[in-house]
């Protein structure tokens, strides 16, 4: 029976105990009624309903049809509602992962504003420094800051650059000399960014001149919140993202060093899974993204 339309009716009929009685709840008349349940009992080979004069009951197969059917409809139903909400541009369920500390400082008053402009959506957010597998993870909409994407399984739309830059503590420079070119970084004092036991090499380009720095200190991490901790600290110098270190450097706890070797930016970067088409709920976010991170934290990025 392809046709949900006579199980809905008998359903009906079973509830209300009359075909009359199923014909006002559906707007439709008792005939049509009779004849979709005449239909439905001719496909499964067998009587679901007992008529008399006074009343509609089950047979023991209509009883047995009517328990099944009502929870799977039921389950049918939600599963349908759940696709038709998740198809609109304002209303549905939208997860999203981002990094750990751009998601601190950002996500808060994202979310907030995002929920006043859309309060049908249904938001979970999962925040981690790993890069994730999108393909694997539950994600609608993952926000990374890396080097220019080079997986092509995936569709990304990049929005801004993020600009970095080696920072220590003034107090760093009272026990190593403080460089004047790459060359004079002592590498022991380089805390490393990173998701494996592998010293971060850091870049550093003037000019045409080209210069890398392997770090050497004996701290490796995959959160920035943590390096910058121990750069504030004394404990070295770190390479990271203005968005991090731009209320440092503005009181004087940290300063930047080399200011005159740019290292390369970052890219801020939207990942989708491969959708043929972005979801329209997707899509609002991606927007409403891209214009909140531009009035609200344009000073930690840049745009091209």
């Amino acid at each position: 029976m392809d046709d949900l339309g006579p199980i809905r009716v008998f359903l009906e009929v079973a509830r209300q105990s009359s075909f009359t009685g199923a014909a006002r709840v559906l707007g439709t008349t008792p005939a049509s009624v009779t004849r979709a349940v005449a239909r439905l009992e001719e496909a499964l080979g067998q009587q679901l309903l007992l008529r008399t004069t006074r009343r509609v009951s089950t047979t023991s197969a209509g009883a047995m049809i009517a328990a099944r059917y009502t929870g799977l409809l039921e389950e049918f139903d939600a599963a349908t509602e759940q696709i038709r909400q998740e198809s609109l541009p304002d209303r549905g369920q939208l997860r999203l992962n981002a990094p750990m500390s751009l998601g601190l400082r950002l996500m808060p008053g994202l979310v907030e504003s995002f929920r006043l402009a859309y309060p049908h959506v249904q938001l979970q957010i999962r925040l981690t420094d790993r890069l994730i597998d999108i393909m694997e993870e539950p994600c609608d909409v993952a926000i990374r800051i890396s080097q220019a994407p080079a997986d092509k399984s995936t569709i990304w739309r990049k929005i801004c650059e993020v600009p970095r830059h080696v920072v220590a503590a003034p107090a760093l420079f009272e026990r190593v000399s403080r460089p004047q070119t790459p060359d004079e970084i002592d590498r022991f004092s380089c805390l490393s960014y990173g998701d494996t036991s592998e010293p971060e090499t850091w870049t550093f380009q003037k000019d045409r001149s080209r210069r890398q720095v392997q770090a050497r200190g004996d701290v490796i991490s995959n959160n920035g919140d943590l390096l910058y901790e121990l750069v504030l600290k004394g404990g070295g110098m770190a390479l990271l993202p203005d968005f991090i270190t731009s209320e440092g450097v503005a009181s004087g706890a940290v300063e930047t060093v080399l200011d005159d070797w740019p290292v390369p930016m970052l890219w801020l970067t939207l990942f989708y899974p491969p959708y043929e088409k972005l979801p329209p709920l997707v899509a609002t976010f991606t927007d409403f993204f891209e214009v909140y991170l531009e009035e609200n934290a344009s000073g930690a990025f840049r745009w091209s």
